[in-house]
Order: C-alpha cells, then sequence, then structure tokens
C-alpha cells in the first residue's frame, strides 16, 4: 500500500471519528453549555486523554510499532505475536496501579490540574468525582492503542481509526439515556467514556482475530519484566513520554493557565480545540501512523534514500492538507462555531469567544502537523531522547507565552501561545534532523509549500468575499433559520475547495497532481 493510500485509509475513518465526536460535542454543548458543570466535566475528560496521549498513543505506540514492525519482518509473525502478548501484560499491571494511584490523589490532580476551580468548592468537588468516574479508561484505552499498533504494523489501519466511533456513540446515548438519573448531566457522560474503552478493546480483538492474531495475557509479570526486549521497550518509552505528548501537554497548560480567566474559558479553548483536532487529527494523526511502519521499515533494511523521500512525501501531503484547512478555519470560524454548537445553553457569547480562540489555534496547524510527519523519523530509529529535548524547549516557551499573553488576551492569547509554540517545535525537528543526516528541506519542499500558501491565501479571500456579499444580501446570513445556514456554509465550503483546487492546478502543485493521479487511476479501475 502507497503512503498517500495509507494516509487515506487511516484519514477516512478518522474522519469518521470526528464527525460522530463533532455530533457529540453538538450534544454536549446543547445539554452542558460552557459554565461550571462543562468546565468540571472537560477538566474530568481531558485527564485520562492527556495520560492516554503521553503513554499508550505517544510514547507507548511510538516505541512498540517500530520493534513490532522489525520483529514481522526479521523473525515472523509468532514471535511478534509474543513480544505484543508480553508487553500488553506488563501495560496493563503497571497502568492499572497507576490508575488506583491516581484514583486517590485525585483532589491533588485537579488542583494542580485547575487551579482557578480552588476559589469555587462546587466546581472543585465535581470536577473530583467526574474524574475517578472517567480515569479507568485510561486503562482501557491504552490497551487498544497497543491493539491498534499491531493492526498497524500489519498494514490495517481502518478498524484502528474506528474505534473512538464507539466513544463518541456511547457519550451521545450517555445524555439521552443516563442524564435524567444521574446527580448532574455530567455523570451519565463520564460513566459513558469508561464504558467505551472496555467496548473498544471488544471491537479491535475482533479484527485481531481476523488476522489469526490472538493476544494472551501472561501472568508472570515479575519474568516479564525481566526479559530483555521488554527493558529496551520501557528505556525507549519513559523519555518517549514528553516527546510524542507535546501538543497535549500544550493543551493541559492552557487548560491550567485559562482555568484562571473565569468561568467558561476551558470550555470555549476545549470547543476550539475539537475544531483545530479535526484537521489536525485526521491529517496530522494518519500521516503520523501511516509513516512509522514504512521508516521503520526502511531504515531496518538501510534504505536511506528511500526513507527521505517518503518524509518528504509526507511532509507534502501534510502542508497540502493543513495549511487550506488552516485558512479555511481562520476565515470561518465563526459560522463553523455557531452551526455546530450554538444550541441550548450555548450562546451568541459563547460563539464569539470560541470562534476568536479557533482563528488562535488555526494559526500553528500547520506547524503542528508538519511535526506530526517529522517526529516518527527519530522514533522509527529508537532514538525517543531527542524529541524529549525538544518538548521540554516547546513546554518552556509555550508557558512562557501563555503567561505573558494572558493578561492581555485572556483564553484567545493562550491559544495562541500554543500556536507560536508550535513553531518553536518544527524549527527545532527541521534543525535536528539536518544536523544528524537523517533528512533535510530541500528548495523543492519550499517551493511546493509556497505554493500551497499562495493557493490557500486565495482561496480565503475568495471565501472571505463571499461571506460580505451574503452578509450584504441577507443583512446578517447568519440570522438566518439553521437549515439555510447551513446549506451556506456547505456551499462556502465547497467553493473554497473548489477554488483552491483550480489554482492549484494552475500553478502545478505537484503533490496535488500526484492525489488525483491515484483517484482518476481508482475511477478508472472501477469503472
Amino acid at each position: 500500500m502507497s503512503l498517500f493510500k495509507s494516509i487515506a485509509t487511516f484519514g477516512s475513518f478518522t474522519l469518521l471519528s470526528r464527525i460522530t465526536g463533532f455530533i457529540r460535542d453538538m450534544v454536549l454543548a446543547r445539554f452542558l453549555g460552557a459554565g461550571i458543570i462543562a468546565d468540571a466535566f472537560f477538566i474530568a475528560f481531558k485527564l485520562p486523554n492527556l495520560f492516554r496521549s503521553l503513554f499508550a498513543e505517544g510514547a507507548f505506540t511510538s516505541a512498540f510499532v517500530p520493534m513490532v514492525s522489525q520483529k514481522l519482518a526479521t523473525e515472523g509473525k509468532n514471535q511478534a505475536i509474543s513480544f505484543a502478548s508480553k508487553s500488553i501484560s506488563a501495560l496493563a499491571v503497571l497502568l492499572t496501579l497507576f490508575v488506583v494511584l491516581m484514583e486517590i490523589i485525585m483532589p491533588f490532580i485537579v488542583q494542580i490540574m485547575a487551579p482557578g476551580f480552588s476559589k469555587n468548592p462546587e466546581a472543585f468537588d465535581l470536577a473530583i468525582s467526574l474524574s475517578r468516574i472517567t480515569f479507568p479508561f485510561l486503562l482501557f484505552i491504552s490497551i487498544v492503542s497497543f491493539q491498534s499498533g499491531i493492526l498497524n504494523s500489519l498494514g490495517k489501519f481502518a478498524a484502528p481509526a474506528a474505534a473512538p466511533v464507539i466513544l463518541n456513540i456511547m457519550m451521545t446515548i450517555a445524555v439521552f439515556i443516563f442524564v435524567p438519573f444521574g446527580l448532574t448531566p455530567a455523570h451519565g457522560i463520564s460513566f459513558s467514556v469508561t464504558f467505551a474503552g472496555f467496548l473498544e478493546i471488544i471491537w479491535l480483538a475482533y479484527f485481531l482475530k481476523r488476522q489469526d492474531v490472538v493476544i494472551r495475557p501472561q501472568a508472570n509479570i515479575r519474568q516479564i519484566l525481566q526479559d530483555s526486549e521488554i527493558k529496551t521497550l520501557f528505556k525507549r518509552i519513559t523519555p518517549g513520554i514528553l516527546g510524542a505528548g507535546i501538543y497535549q501537554i500544550n493543551m493541559v497548560v492552557d487548560t491550567i493557565i485559562v482555568s484562571l480567566v473565569g468561568a467558561g474559558a476551558i470550555s470555549w479553548l476545549y470547543y476550539a480545540n475539537r475544531l483545530q483536532q479535526l484537521p489536525l487529527g485526521v491529517v496530522g494523526a494518519a500521516i503520523s501512523v501511516a509513516i512509522l511502519p514504512v521508516l521503520s521499515k526502511y531504515i531496518k533494511e538501510d534504505k536511506n534514500d528511500e526513507a527521505k523521500r517518503v518524509q518528504t512525501q509526507a511532509c507534502e501531503y501534510g502542508a497540502l492538507l493543513a495549511i487550506p484547512s488552516a485558512v479555511a478555519l481562520i476565515f470561518l470560524s465563526t459560522p463553523i462555531v455557531n452551526i455546530l454548537f450554538e444550541h441550548g445553553k450555548f450562546g451568541r457569547l459563547e460563539t464569539e469567544m470560541t470562534s476568536l480562540a479557533v482563528i488562535a489555534y488555526s494559526f500553528g496547524l500547520p506547524s503542528y502537523v508538519l511535526v506530526k510527519a517529522l517526529t516518527p523519523n527519530f522514533f522509527a530509529r529508537g532514538d525517543t531522547k531527542t524529541p524529549v529535548k525538544y518538548s521540554i524547549i516547546v513546554f518552556i516557551a509555550n508557558l512562557c507565552f501563555s503567561l505573558l499573553l494572558m493578561k492581555p488576551f485572556g483564553h484567545v492569547g493562550v491559544a495562541a501561545a500554543t500556536s507560536l509554540a508550535s513553531y518553536v517545535s518544527l524549527y527545532q525537528y527541521l534543525r535536528g534532523l539536518k544536523k544528524r543526516g537523517y533528512w533535510k528541506i530541500d528548495w523543492k519542499l519550499c517551493k511546493e509549500i509556497l505554493k500551497i500558501s499562495i493557493c490557500s491565501l486565495i482561496m480565503g479571500g475568495i471565501i472571505f468575499a463571499a461571506e460580505y456579499f451574503l452578509n450584504q444580501e441577507y443583512q446578517n446570513w447568519l440570522l438566518l433559520v439553521y437549515w439555510k445556514k447551513l446549506l451556506i456554509l456547505v456551499g462556502l465550503c465547497m467553493l473554497g475547495l473548489a477554488s483552491f483546487v483550480i489554482f492549484a492546478k494552475l500553478i502545478k502543485v505537484s503533490s496535488l497532481e500526484e492525489i488525483l493521479k491515484i483517484f482518476i487511476q481508482k475511477t478508472k479501475k472501477h469503472a
């Protein structure tokens, strides 16, 4: 499977999960709004997802996938499955102990995550209660991440990418089934989070069995931890916790600082981040997941030219998809937030505050996607220490920018700080890869990114002009009935996409040409 097809497969199913995620967030916005209950729930939801990004989808996966891929290539499927079984067994025991510890010290953790809650005992107690309900989700979803890593190593990307749909469906259903019986609307939703993690394990176990892969937990944990391969795995995991999860770490910094801004600020950033996560999750995560086993294979076979070619290709695809997405979000932030979330307890003020944060986050979207494409180059070589060094610098930069910008710009300044820190991260990765001789950005790629940027700005100008015309025609088109607003937004998105493709074709954006060729060939094949 080509790199683009792998990205497209993972990305399309991730898109499905993001769409169901938006439906979930629309329901949450309607029932929770952006007040104290919403802020407390988003702290509880963010907490296990932070450690999921650090441990499971970050450090564990980045260390685990290259080792499994290399075992599949050199020792065969049985040895790879044996290694996976030992890894998951060790992971489950260690994370169970960690979850128990966190349940005990949860008041202290919430105090760190949301220091602003200390002024509101009701919000503080609610956040502790909800966090204790959601935190076991970490154990289940970490096992899911290992299952996904095995499937990805076997070239199967669809089922792992679709797994988050289960979480979105469960949370949406919980609003209508459990909310009437809970202490607050957030309690039933919190229980659904943990239950969804268990269902995802069952989902992926089914697809592993279809590949003749059965993971059998092993009881002798002491013996497993003494295994040389497991020791190697954990040596790579330890520094990778920071390296792979810097985006989530920065999001937590945002949450900690913005809790000091006032009620509703955490929720504004949450909803804005959810919008940014659509292109970041679909594009950035898809590229990161697809490129890691490919790079691991080429590096193991000492095919350095092929590895560099794949890295360049990944950056081209990342820029092609991320830059126009960022421009579209900037110009369409208000109507998107209005149509998705402005219902029930989520009002006009919440729309304005959230859309400003969307704009601030969007400026950093291209750099974060490119970092997602570059990070696997280190992990594929077993180098998890270098990303840690970069992450510490980015963490400090984000913290400094946030403290500097929070007072004059509030929650928008905190979001803008994250975007600024992302460019610090990108600079480090470009410099580090070049310095080590792993890969360097060449003039052809710079020229490609410049072309994509020009087409994206033209697209943004066309969208802006169309919105100006609509506002002249309808006074304010966001005051129209819902279905008309939705049709207009879809029309604006299609206009933007069409204008980008036309201008990209005119100035010959090569990565777009490659993608169009693949689609044309596929269409002819099925004709």
